[in-house]
């Protein structure tokens, strides 16, 4: 669950609001910066031989340690004092307990809350069945689209907050590849609602565009030669 932090036009006195922060990751210099260079789409498509269950579940389980990683790495700068809300864009994030108790906290404490409870139920048997023959619950779907609502709002937070940290790290590309690479893989399956993931369109739309090929070297051309097929390479949109 989140709640949007509305922001007035005008300030009292009558001065206008400082321009919106620049979002540093959506520079061209850090957009670019991938770890891989294919079309993240054929990554995420169900193999015909692999059951729906099963490939949701492998999925899950390896976005949630990736980011639990990725989050790892810049942990000692999201502290309670640096982060005191789990914040991302113009959105806070409340956590909201098994009883349905709505509670504030740091990012750090969000963080920690998300990555016990997934850990939690991707280890549990009767959740993510790892034994042959066992069955998926009925509750399996729900629990995906759980996990990876919360997966979303850690990443959002790490390009909000932490963007400079992985950046003077030199993760940018391990992150923008990560990140693309989830919200290709919701969107196939309809795991995340737009309206959740909306605060990152931008980012999502030039992380999630089609690779353009990398053109072949060109041959040594005679003077009654075509041109190349390789000197028309075209950006597919989507």
């Amino acid at each position: 669950m989140s709640c949007c932090m509305r922001k007035s036009k005008t300030k009292p006195n009558g001065k206008k609001p400082p321009a919106e922060e620049k979002k540093q990751y959506l520079e061209a210099e850090f957009t670019k910066v991938r770890v891989v260079d294919f079309d993240l789409k054929e990554l995420v498509l169900l193999p015909r031989e692999i059951d729906l269950n099963e490939w949701l579940a492998s999925n899950t389980t390896t976005f949630f340690n990736l980011i639990n990683l990725q989050y790892s790495t810049i942990s000692e700068f999201c502290t309670g004092d640096t982060c005191q809300a789990m914040t991302a864009c113009n959105t806070i994030y409340y956590w909201y307990d098994e009883r349905g108790k709505k509670t504030k906290c740091t990012a750090p404490q969000y963080v920690d809350f998300v990555m016990s409870l997934v850990q939690k139920l991707v280890t549990e048997e009767e959740n993510f069945p790892t034994k042959y023959g066992k069955e998926f619950p009925n509750s399996f779907d729900s629990l995906v689209k759980k996990i990876c609502r919360y997966l979303f709002h850690v990443l959002a937070h790490l390009y909000w907050a932490h963007f400079k940290e992985t950046v003077a790290l030199d993760l940018q590309g391990h992150l923008n590849t990560l990140y693309a690479h989830f919200i290709v893989f919701v969107r196939e399956f309809n795991l995340v609602d737009p309206k959740e993931t909306c605060i990152m369109d931008d980012l999502s739309e030039i992380l999630c565009a089609p690779v353009p090929p990398t053109p072949a070297p060109a041959a040594p051309s005679s003077p009654n030669s075509a041109p190349s097929p390789s000197s028309h390479n075209h950006v597919t949109e989507r």
